[in-house]
């Protein structure tokens, strides 16, 4: 900076002065910058594989753009079959990002279980690695199946207790849970991961024997009106037995409780919860109601099936990347615009209902 400073005073350019020194100090806090979160992380980069079934490349999406963060912050790079170029061989070059992979992401799911080459090849492969240290490997339960008896069911999964992404009422708090837990592993790597030298990184060189390109290679979905109706009528039977089930064990946990769910038809079912013979819950639901109109499904607080009211609706919706439901808001002042899950439109009817007994 002195330098700087006696260069220019005697030009007296005042504006040249300070456009030099604007440059110096955004080289400097650049540097700073890098050179904190090398500090941060040990100075450590991390590279990450996703081992999946293509069945889940949805969910595999929305998993990397929960990442996007840490990848901002060059804290990790990721590759997953995808980024294999038109000539290469797959099995080599699959084989060889495991080899070189410091976390290793298993998305667990029945097709996952399912396919050979996911759980005999990948998995084994990156359970050695795991083993000698070379690499973390972290399980995500992507859909509920039957996983905690398999090899790699002795290590911690994640979301938190080994819940399905899917199962979660908000979606996005589970693939939230999982970027955390990655964060947390990035802080326990061993001491032979590779280093970062704190210098700015030089884009024209790569380590990596692909050919440079983007990552930015997801395209948006487009969904149909029947791939709508059948979300929402699957949601609908979701929402019922989840009634069912929670009316059961709610009498079986608690004595002197009765309880009475009545399917009325296929668009249409009742509950109710009793207390020593007195009816303390009421609700109903039913799949397009009058008032919201064939997209929505609408709950009452009322187990009277012909109620024309409702106090609460979800709609269905979609964006580019998946449809859900989202709810209306009128007991929440329409504040909450969450994308629902069919367990989490359940849950906030549920909430309703189980309400009167928790007050």
């Amino acid at each position: 900076m002195e330098r700087f400073r006696r260069d220019f005073q005697t030009s007296g350019d005042l504006g040249s002065i300070l456009s030099a020194k604007s440059t110096i100090m955004r080289s400097r806090n650049r540097w700073l910058t890098l050179n904190d979160q090398t500090e941060c992380d040990g100075g450590k980069l991390a590279t990450l594989f996703f081992s999946y079934s293509h069945v889940d490349e949805n969910l595999r999406d929305q998993l990397e753009i929960h990442l996007a963060a840490l990848q901002r912050q060059g804290l990790i790079s990721s590759w997953h079959d995808r980024r294999i170029t038109a000539g290469e061989n797959f099995g080599d070059a699959i084989d060889e990002q495991i080899d070189s992979a410091d976390v290793i992401l298993l998305l667990v799911s029945p097709d996952f279980i399912a396919s050979d080459y996911c759980y005999e090849r990948e998995m084994k492969r990156a359970l050695e690695k795991h083993e000698r240290g070379d690499a973390r490997v972290i399980p995500v339960i992507l859909r509920p199946c039957d996983w905690q008896e398999l090899a790699f069911g002795k290590l911690l999964a994640t979301p938190r207790d080994g819940k399905p992404i899917t199962k979660w009422p908000n979606i996005d708090e589970a693939f939230q849970d999982v970027v955390t837990a990655i964060k947390g592993a990035l802080k326990q790597r061993g001491p032979n991961a590779k280093r970062s030298t704190g210098r700015l990184p030089d884009e024209s060189k790569t380590t990596s024997t692909l050919p440079p390109r983007s990552s930015n290679l997801r395209i948006s979905k487009q969904f149909t009106d029947l791939d709508k109706d059948r979300f929402r009528h699957e949601g609908f039977e979701y929402m019922a037995n989840f009634f069912e089930n929670s009316l059961e064990e709610l009498v079986r946990r608690n004595p002197g409780l009765e309880q009475s769910f009545r399917r009325i038809d296929a668009n249409r079912f009742t509950a109710a919860a009793y207390r020593n013979g007195e009816k303390v819950c009421r609700g109903s639901a039913s799949l397009g109601g009058s008032t919201m109109g064939s997209e929505s499904i609408e709950y009452s607080m009322t187990d009277e099936p012909r109620h024309g009211g409702m106090n609460e609706a979800v709609l269905v919706r979609a964006d580019e990347e998946m449809i859900y439901f989202e709810a209306m808001g009128m007991q929440s002042y329409g504040n909450s615009k969450d994308r629902l899950t069919f367990q989490g439109a359940a849950e906030l009817f549920w909430e309703l209902f189980i309400r009167p007994l928790q007050s």
